[in-house]
Formats: structure tokens, sequence, C-alpha cells
């Protein structure tokens, strides 16, 4: 399970970190890093997939969000008796009995 997440969250994160530090030109010196590069990247994918290159990062972040939908989903199961006796945990006592409304009612 371990790898299976850093498989996951490795390509994630450096995407990200590449889209958001090339987006701002935050370049440290790296050429892959420019504004130009981002500029010149999505042109190619533009080209290739036939679509506006201003469509394609909102299309990688619904991906994104669909693939950690389904990685999450897949850590749910595995670990769904944690889960459940964590929330069973979390439940109020079923033992303590709450007073009904009859025995309110009645006056002595």
């Amino acid at each position: 399970m371990k790898w299976f997440l850093i498989l996951w969250a490795g390509p994630v994160l450096l995407i990200g970190a590449w889209y958001g530090l090339s987006y701002y030109d935050i370049s440290l010196g790296f050429f892959m890093l420019t504004r130009q590069t981002h500029d010149l990247v999505f042109e190619v994918y533009s080209q290739i997939l036939g679509i506006p290159a201003q469509d394609i990062p909102p299309l990688v972040a619904r991906a994104i969000a669909v693939d950690s939908l389904i990685v999450f989903a897949i850590i749910g199961f595995r670990k769904r008796k944690a889960i459940a006796a964590w929330w069973n945990g979390r439940q109020p006592a079923a033992s303590v009995s709450l007073p009904s409304d009859k025995s309110l009612s009645r006056a002595p």
C-alpha cells in the first residue's frame, strides 16, 4: 500500500509543482520552470489533442481529482474494518437509555 501511494502521489506532486512554478515563472535557474516552457508544453499538447491550450489545465486537474477519489476509495475499502471501529467508537454508547415521552408525562 505504501508503494501504491508513492506511485500515485509522486507524479501528482511533480506535475503540481511544475505547473505552479512555471505558471508564475519561478524558474530557479531551470529552463523547464520558465513561463516560456509552460506555454510551449501546453501548445504542443494543444496541437496533439486538437483542443485549445487553455482547456488543458482544467482537464488535467479534473483527471487528478478523479484519480484521487479512486485512490482514496481503494484505501477506504482496504481499511474499512479500522474505519468502522473508529466510527463505532465515536458513537454514543447504546447502553445509555434516554427517558421516553411516556415516562415524562406521568406525574406522581
